[in-house]
């Protein structure tokens, strides 16, 4: 059988920093991926991609039987067949991966979820934190062009820190001002990034409340900073695992549930 023949199945998620796409086929296996920066004209940006993805799979658009969109921006994706939350296509992508995850962590550019997944593999509820941008991937950015470094930096900076310093404020503009202060003051930057990572950690671990299931499963973009799996593990109290491609499992939870139109409802 070649790739071409088919049936298959598209994923797309159309996140606040980054596309992504995936496609399986009919037994949920991984055939093609791709990612790329989000811009103005997201619709052309994932159909692009989408063909390109598909070229290099050597796959046919007509064997695509169904693409589901998820993410930021799903309802801006006119080729998709069918929109549904990222909620949904994270625990489902997870469980894929993980299938004894019960709680998933997604950080993402713009907001922050925890989701608590059931025994049968659904959504059982979730905490999301799409307010400000404390706790997400923005919040790291900010601080990363403070501290002149890039957001993958700050896991290597805060490795070498030999202290976290205490960061009071979570509010992206007063912690801001508050790291120039701590910068004014000698405070070195790999502790101030390492009292970034805990402060990012403390914030999704209030979301959670009291009570953590086990299996923890780290997804989404800040899953790729090293050392934030390690603050999320002392700030739970409990292991956390990062999901493999953490960034791709909105959209491969979106195109497994492409199978199976009926479950994602």
């Amino acid at each position: 059988m070649t790739k071409s023949s088919g049936p298959f199945f598209a994923g797309v998620d159309a996140g606040s920093r980054t596309v992504k796409i995936v496609v399986v086929d009919g037994r949920g296996r991984r055939i093609a991926v791709g990612l790329v920066d989000q811009g103005l004209k997201q619709n052309e940006i994932a159909r692009r991609l989408f063909s390109r993805i598909l070229r290099q799979g050597d796959i046919l658009r007509e064997r695509v039987v169904r693409v589901i969109a998820t993410g930021y921006g799903r309802e801006g994706i006119a080729f998709a067949d069918r929109t549904i939350t990222e909620i949904t296509c994270h625990a489902e992508g997870v469980r894929h991966l993980v299938p004894a995850a019960a709680t998933v962590v997604d950080i993402g550019g713009q907001d922050s979820k925890l989701i608590r997944i059931g025994r049968n593999g659904r959504v059982r509820d979730f905490v999301m934190n799409d307010r400000c941008a404390a706790g997400t991937g923005r919040f790291l950015e900010i601080v990363a062009s403070r501290l002149e470094r890039t957001p993958a930096d700050l896991g290597r900076l805060a490795k070498r820190a030999g202290r976290a310093t205490p960061i009071s404020h979570m509010c992206a503009v007063f912690a801001e001002t508050e790291i120039v202060g701590l910068l004014a003051s000698g405070q070195a930057p790999e502790e101030i990034a390492a009292g970034v990572q805990r402060a990012v950690a403390a914030r999704i671990a209030a979301m959670a409340g009291r009570r953590v299931e086990e299996p923890v499963v780290l997804t989404g973009g800040v899953a790729l900073i090293p050392g934030m799996a390690q603050a999320l593990e002392i700030a739970l109290g409990c292991p956390v695992a990062t999901a493999p491609d953490p960034q791709l499992t909105g959209a491969l939870g979106a195109a497994l549930l492409a199978r199976e139109p009926d479950k994602g409802r």
